[in-house]
């Protein structure tokens, strides 16, 4: 029988109280106990590490494409926002009150589904009922942008939807851009307006609001904000030279034929491309592109002869 020092018990005058420990022949080394084995601790240590770099790098891109809306006027002090499915419960969002040109990744808020803050310093947007909508109707989506670029957001401010067939990437890439009814901002009267509409695109038009589009990832729902605005600023232009010329039926059937070929064409929505009263009720009729012509001619000529000179008195 051997005898060490205790380390654990104190001192007591000169001696020290002594513990008997095992012989050596007798010595049976320590287990140790594990709640899962060796290679599930591993497995788990690993999905761990990857869920916080993917959480990292989602942080990382609604920061960049934060400042990119801001960079390109699509944004003004704290409109705006944006937002990307981390899983299943899991949303991150960007915090309210805030220019999404100026955020770091500490800035942004996680929500459950319900939109119930989990982490984060900052408080939600409060419009982070509209993105929650939109996850759920749309499992195939994982980024949301929500932004107020000027030539869309004027054609939205003026009741019109953009949903006649006038450039082939558009009809490829998005169908149409419907117009929602106007719904206030923060309310869950915003998300009704828009509940109708996201099942069949990935972009819409809200009334004296913004656009929201969204995709298979942030970057896919930033690139379909740019060509909101791209066509919107084309779109311009045909009224302002009070002349459109529509791809026809046959054109739109080659054209929706060819989304296959498209690797960014991945949407789970139909997108359809026939004209639409703004509602998301498609019609099986275009309109004909000479009396459409004639019409915006029409009235760009009435509006010209209303045009008084500043020089006149």
């Amino acid at each position: 029988m051997f005898f060490t020092l205790s380390n654990s018990v104190p001192s007591v005058g000169a001696f020290s109280v002594l513990r008997s420990s095992p012989s050596p022949e007798n010595y049976i080394p320590r287990q140790k106990f594990r709640l899962f084995p060796l290679e599930t601790c591993a497995t788990i240590r690993g999905l761990l590490t990857l869920g916080m770099a993917s959480q990292l790098k989602s942080r990382a891109e609604i920061v960049k494409i934060g400042k990119m809306l801001h960079q390109r006027g699509y944004i003004a002090a704290c409109d705006g926002n944006l937002s990307v499915r981390l899983n299943r419960n899991e949303i991150l969002v960007t915090p309210t009150a805030m220019s999404k040109g100026g955020m770091k990744p500490a800035d942004l808020v996680i929500v459950d589904m319900t939109g119930r803050k989990l982490k984060g310093r900052r408080e939600v947007t409060s419009e982070i009922g509209m993105h929650l909508l939109i996850y759920r109707m749309r499992a195939d989506v994982n980024g949301i942008v929500h932004a107020h670029p000027r030539t869309a957001t004027g054609f939205a401010a003026a009741g019109m939807a953009l949903d006649q067939p006038l450039a082939c990437e558009v009809v490829i890439g998005l169908g149409q851009i419907p117009l929602a009814p106007y719904g206030t901002p923060g309310t869950p009267e915003l998300a009704r307006t828009l509940e109708p509409l996201v099942p069949q695109y990935d972009a819409i038009l809200m009334a004296n609001h913004g656009v929201v589009t969204y995709g298979s990832d942030l970057q896919s729902a930033y690139m379909k904000m740019e060509t909101v605005e791209h066509f919107a600023q084309i779109a311009l232009v045909t009224h302002i030279l009070g002349r459109q010329q529509l791809l026809d039926g046959e054109e739109l059937e080659k054209l929706v034929a060819a989304r296959k070929k498209y690797l960014g064409v991945n949407s789970a929505a139909s997108m359809p491309v026939h004209s639409s009263n703004g509602n998301g009720n498609s019609s099986c009729q275009l309109e004909s592109g000479k009396s459409k012509t004639r019409s915006l001619r029409d009235r760009a000529i009435l509006r010209q002869s209303e045009i008084v000179s500043p020089f006149e008195n």
